[in-house]
């Protein structure tokens, strides 16, 4: 106990275990690079989540081997994915078993049903997502795809760059 007030005594607590916190991920992603954040993957957009999960843990520890678990665990979580990375430059099977796919939604203007039911996304979700990217003709959309961490890139214009969708899928 800081103070003898509980009320003032929480609040200054939880701040300064917060801030404890949030210093100790900067300090992590400063080794671990700013790929730690970057939800480039999957499992990196599940690493943002959790992060944020144990820094709400930490500000509300009650004792410090509560506050220290939380910081171990936020170190736990820089290891496990920094050998995951690692894993995934190193081995093809490796890569394919820790990441999805991308997926066509569209392609040259045209829906695939298909890839939208089986994606589980709507066609006015889409739709929206079109609006979002200025899509005024939807013949010049060149191809939608449904990324590995969940967003939608809207490819539109006079031609693409079949680099561009060289590993994606079609359903």
């Amino acid at each position: 106990m800081i103070f003898d007030n509980q009320w003032l005594d929480i609040a200054v607590r939880g701040g300064l275990l917060s801030a404890a916190a949030i210093g100790w991920i900067v300090l992590l992603i400063r080794v671990n690079g700013l790929r730690s954040l970057s939800k480039m993957t999957n499992f990196d957009f599940v690493m943002t989540v959790a992060l944020g999960s144990l820094v709400a843990g930490a500000g509300q520890a009650s004792d410090w081997m509560a506050f220290t678990q939380a910081m171990a665990a936020m170190l736990g979580l820089f290891a496990v994915q920094y050998t995951a990375a690692r894993l995934r430059r190193a081995s093809d099977a490796a890569e394919r078993a820790m990441q999805n796919e991308p997926v066509f939604l569209m392609r040259n203007g045209e829906f695939f049903e298909d890839a939208l039911e089986s994606t589980r996304v709507a066609k006015s979700d889409l739709i929206a997502k079109l609006r979002e990217a200025n899509v005024l003709d939807l013949a010049k959309v060149r191809a939608v795809v449904l990324e590995t961490t969940g967003d939608v890139s809207v490819l539109h214009g006079d031609s693409l760059d079949e680099t561009l969708i060289a590993n994606v899928k079609r359903v």
